[in-house]
């Protein structure tokens, strides 16, 4: 009997967690350019990690700059981990192993000394989950994670550099 009470309680919860996924607002700020056509934001998770650099040569060898490598970093939900963003870039929900990829489309300033603000069509890489319908990932409300503007030369050819940043990524569904 205990069983069904609980099972009872869990269906009647559902739908108001379905409710509240379809409130959730668009960020502040987002320029048009980076509004995923026809989606709707499903959650939010915060970000807090670092931007990989590595300081490469040009072919020629004379002239050395800060390349891109990847970013990595824990997703947080309410004040608890609950995920990955790493490489690809890719976003990965640890309890259930649902995982997406995305490929940037669109980006918007995100002020000065922090990194753009992006707009990220993704597909599913994982089992199924969380992530499994996500469609668009945006990256907005960024804090840092610029690359160097000093350090890299012959002396640095190869080294990485790890910039914190923190961000708010908001993971859209088809609507």
């Amino acid at each position: 009997m205990k069983s069904r009470t609980l099972i009872a309680c869990i269906a009647a919860a559902l739908p108001s967690f379905s409710a509240l996924a379809a409130d959730i607002a668009e960020p502040p700020g987002i320029s048009a350019q980076i509004r995923p056509e026809g989606e709707k934001p499903a959650f939010v998770l915060k970000a807090a990690g670092v931007q990989i650099y590595n300081c490469k040569a040009s072919p020629d060898g004379y002239e050395h700059k800060w390349s891109f490598v990847a970013p990595d970093a824990t997703l947080s939900e309410n004040g608890y981990v609950v995920g990955r963003h790493g490489a690809g870039p890719t976003w990965e929900f640890t309890a259930d192993g649902s995982a997406v990829k995305g490929s940037a489309k669109a980006r918007q300033d995100g002020g000065a000394g922090n990194i753009a603000w992006l707009w990220l069509p993704a597909t599913s890489v994982g089992k199924a989950g969380r992530f499994a319908n996500v469609s668009s990932v945006l990256r907005v409300a960024t804090q840092g994670g610029v690359e160097p503007t000093v350090g890299c030369d012959a002396g640095h050819a190869g080294q990485d550099v790890k910039v914190p940043y923190t961000a708010d990524y908001y993971f859209y569904t088809k609507g």
